[in-house]
């Protein structure tokens, strides 16, 4: 479900909002090539791609922009499900005239991205889903009222170290000084999400059901699971693979929901790993 952020690494370009869907978003755009649209989770911004930018703008023509109710973009003023978060990303990539593209979310944006990538298949070149899942029923509708209820009830920084202590190895919180870091580093941000925006981005989590219409999708995928996984299952990342056709799947040893930002670059090699092998299996055919 991706819940906080992180820091941005390298210099952006930035291009200030998009008006898309009723909603006005926020997005940095860096580097060159084959467009790739990132999609990020609960309660983060584009911040939370900080570790990932970089080298993913080494390659393509990077994308991250803020959620609605997070970050920079405008605040949704009624509840809203995930479907319709897609048709902001699809504003985004139609803005930045991203007619074909490749497609990654993490966690709530891995949801995202399936549903975009239901809408529109034939303008997603590939599609990585990482520390996502495909559908609770309604299990997930009753923890995702349960999660916005709890974040309505709890005073902020306290909310903020519940989600350090899901998103977080058990290594981290070893190191007072690193969890220190990142507990300051959500908590200053200039950008601050609301309990308001958070609980409405967690009913939309506890809506998210694709199972019955995975199997539709046809580009190649890469599904990404982390082992110690407290948000999202390793299981149903595995879950989320076994629905779609082809999918290849990798779990991360010892990662967390945070993998991303805690091994940063075992994450970004297989990332780009799999779009190599796209790539050489193109060429090839």
């Amino acid at each position: 479900m991706r819940a906080f952020g992180g820091l941005a690494s390298g210099s952006a370009s930035i291009v200030p909002f998009v008006d898309a869907n009723g909603q006005r978003l926020f997005y940095v755009e860096q580097g060159n090539g084959e467009p790739l649209l990132l999609v990020t989770g609960l309660g983060g911004d584009h911040l939370s791609w900080g570790e990932q930018l970089e080298p993913f703008s080494a390659r393509f023509r990077t994308v991250a922009f803020d959620n609605r109710d997070s970050g920079q973009s405008s605040s949704a003023p009624e509840s809203y499900e995930v479907a319709d978060m897609a048709r902001d990303a699809l504003g985004v990539a139609d803005h930045l005239e991203l007619d074909h593209f490749h497609l990654m979310g993490i966690s709530l944006g891995g949801a995202i991205a399936q549903e975009l990538a239901l809408a529109v298949p034939d303008r997603v070149r590939t599609l990585t889903l990482a520390m996502s899942w495909p559908g609770d029923g309604h299990w997930g509708r009753v923890r995702g009222r349960l999660m916005a209820n709890a974040a309505m009830r709890t005073p902020r920084e306290e909310h903020i170290e519940q989600l350090l202590l899901a998103c977080l190895s058990e290594d981290a919180f070893e190191d007072p000084e690193r969890v220190a870091y990142f507990r300051n580093m959500v908590l200053d941000t200039p950008h601050p999400q609301s309990v308001e925006a958070f609980a409405r981005q967690a009913q939309a989590v506890g809506g998210h059901e694709a199972r019955n219409r995975l199997g539709d999708l046809t580009m190649p995928t890469h599904v990404i699971g982390a082992e110690r996984d407290l948000m999202i299952p390793v299981w149903k990342a595995r879950e989320l693979a076994d629905a779609i056709p082809g999918a290849r799947f990798t779990m991360l040893e010892r990662g967390t929901h945070a993998v991303n930002m805690e091994q940063a670059e075992e994450f970004n090699r297989v990332v780009l790993a799999f779009f190599e092998e796209v790539s050489a299996e193109r060429r090839a055919a």
